[in-house]
């Protein structure tokens, strides 16, 4: 007998996404199932913090705040909630649900997902998570919970989990569940699926963006899915936003998580209909006998002062300040043991404003002892004002110095982690890891496509042809970047190789690049190691989580076939 599709929504992509989402998903049209992903390597550090101040807390109270208002739509629809917004405490926010849902008077069975916390052991991290799959959320949907929190599992594992309570797969259902992953992946991030942070947004109405849909996936026994949103609502899905919410945060063809590795290099995108794009032909492979732990842990204190440069010699201030600088922090007390110097060339000859006339020289120091980046610096900043260059000001004078965190992930055995559900009944039921596992390899190289004929190129930004998008895990950031159509694709995986992504991106020239060929998505994935640091929270660089790093790389230029432009 076959299984009526599972309708799976998305109204949450991040800790602090649009608070209506819950409500616009419940009332914009038909659901099964409403999720929400609140987690990532910086929200969990802020959670950790949130729990060294207060021990019951550790969660994503918004999600508590959203629910108070849409409790009642989900029980009157029948629609069941599914989120990780348990953060460092699932079972705290069941327990919060649970009093909400008896001060408001409505029914909810509320279950939560716990094992996650290996934090006892790794004493020096403030928080240290496993990334679980999709087992405990399905026992928990199977025996009857109408909302299931979790803490740290994988972003997909917010749809595989609902996949396999509802059609049954079984553990060894590679294509189905690798078809349920893709579909979670991109319902993870909510509306960078329907049109948001998208590389070819001017192609489209401006009023149509202003206040995109959250996205849905109609997810079918087979494994395969279309990726909508409900009728009326904002935004756009089609191949291209598709593709680009695929790229983010991956890196080579193997997508691997504790359910099942993805073959991204199978994933088939069909434009089915208006804001309907079919994903078909995903392969899975067994996943791999480990499970990533993310750690967190604070690095120390951090602070910084900007300077502006405004006018003739710019080169000439900043050396000038920085001489000053350099020397008032050797002489201090206890100099910063990092300190590093960037100048942004945001001047303009002959500038019609003030501001347009200015550049930024970037002054950032950190240290474990607080002083250190707090009077040490502010003393020698201020002390300068009217003792250096000429217009001499800065942004805002520095402050005392706040505290940082540093990301890294390791790997334990599956077998290693427990992984429980715990019922709205009290029950707790233990999840059994893997049978089958397969050790992560890169996959082969691909056949790749003749290149184009020679012909006359024109010099242009290779955004005018390609899209791109961009993101971080940990210290290393993905640029994934695509074509539309097949001669732009014979185009960019000759020409857009490793070394020219080094040559373009400066900032990874002596940095490790790795590069994903993915030809069923005309798509390449770069992969920079090591430019980001110490992961976000450390703020190692101008933009933390490289979200902007590939519209950096469309903004440079190549010498373009002018057939492509």
């Amino acid at each position: 007998m076959t299984v009526a599709p599972l309708r799976i929504g998305n109204a949450s992509g991040f800790y602090g996404d649009r608070f209506d989402a819950m409500r616009e998903m419940l009332t914009g049209g038909p659901l099964d199932v409403l999720t929400g992903d609140y987690l990532a390597e910086l929200t969990m550090l802020i959670l950790g913090r949130d729990r060294l101040k207060n021990p019951s807390g550790g969660y994503a109270r918004t999600f508590l705040g959203q629910l108070e208002e849409c409790l009642g739509l989900a029980h009157e629809r029948g629609v069941r909630i599914v989120a990780n917004a348990g953060g460092l405490n699932p079972a705290g926010l069941a327990d919060a649900v649970r009093q909400l849902s008896d001060r408001l008077g409505i029914p909810a069975r509320v279950a939560h997902v716990e094992g996650d916390d290996l934090t006892a052991g790794h004493p020096r991290s403030l928080a240290a998570h496993a990334y679980l799959g999709g087992a405990g959320i399905a026992a928990c949907l199977r025996e009857g919970a109408d909302i299931v929190v979790t803490g740290r599992v994988t972003d997909a594992a917010l749809v595989t989990g609902p996949a396999v309570a509802h059609f049954g797969w079984a553990p060894d259902a590679y294509d189905r569940l690798a078809g349920a992953v893709v579909a979670g992946h991109v319902l993870e991030c909510g509306t960078q699926a329907t049109g948001g942070n998208y590389a070819f947004f001017t192609d489209h109405d401006p009023a149509r963006l202003r206040h995109p849909g959250f996205p849905l996936a109609e997810l079918h026994e087979d494994g395969t899915s279309v990726i909508t949103k409900h009728d009326g609502t904002g935004g756009l899905v089609d191949i291209g936003t598709v593709t680009a919410q695929l790229l983010y945060e991956t890196s080579g063809a193997r997508y691997a998580g504790p359910d099942v590795t993805a073959r991204l290099d199978s994933v088939r995108l069909t434009q089915e209909a208006p804001d309907r794009v079919r994903i078909s032909g995903v392969r899975g492979e067994a996943p791999p006998p480990t499970l990533k732990v993310g750690l967190n842990r604070l690095g120390g204190y951090r602070n910084e002062v900007v300077f502006v440069l405004t006018g003739l010699d710019i080169e000439a201030k900043a050396a000038l300040v920085r001489d000053q600088m350099e020397a008032a922090l050797d002489a201090a007390k206890s100099r910063p043991s990092e300190v590093r110097w960037d100048l942004a060339r945001t001047d303009h000859p002959d500038a019609p404003t003030e501001e347009t006339a200015s550049a930024l020289l970037r002054l950032v120091v950190r240290d474990r002892d607080q002083d250190a980046v707090g009077r040490t610096l502010s003393g020698a900043a201020i002390e300068l004002a009217l003792a250096s260059y000429p217009g001499f000001h800065v942004i805002a004078p520095p402050g005392k110095g706040s505290p940082y965190g540093v990301f890294e992930d390791v790997y334990v055995p599956q077998d290693s982690v427990e992984h429980v559900a715990v019922l709205h009944d009290g029950r707790r039921v233990p999840l059994a890891p893997a049978i089958d596992t397969l050790v992560l390899e890169p996959a082969s190289e691909p056949v790749l496509p003749e290149p184009l004929p020679p012909g006359p190129t024109r010099r242009a930004p290779l955004g005018v042809v390609a899209g791109a998008r961009s993101g971080d895990k940990g210290g290393n950031a993905n640029v994934g970047v695509w074509v539309r159509s097949d001669d732009a694709w014979r185009w960019l995986v000759h020409q857009l190789t490793a070394d020219r992504f080094q040559n373009l991106i400066t900032e990874s020239c002596h940095l490790k690049v790795v590069r994903h060929t993915l030809p069923n998505l005309r798509a390449l994935n770069f992969v920079v190691e090591g430019i980001l640091g110490e992961g976000v929270a450390s703020q190692h660089r101008f933009d933390p989580q490289a979200k902007a790093l590939g519209e950096w790389l469309r903004s440079r230029h190549l010498d373009i076939p002018e057939a492509l432009l």
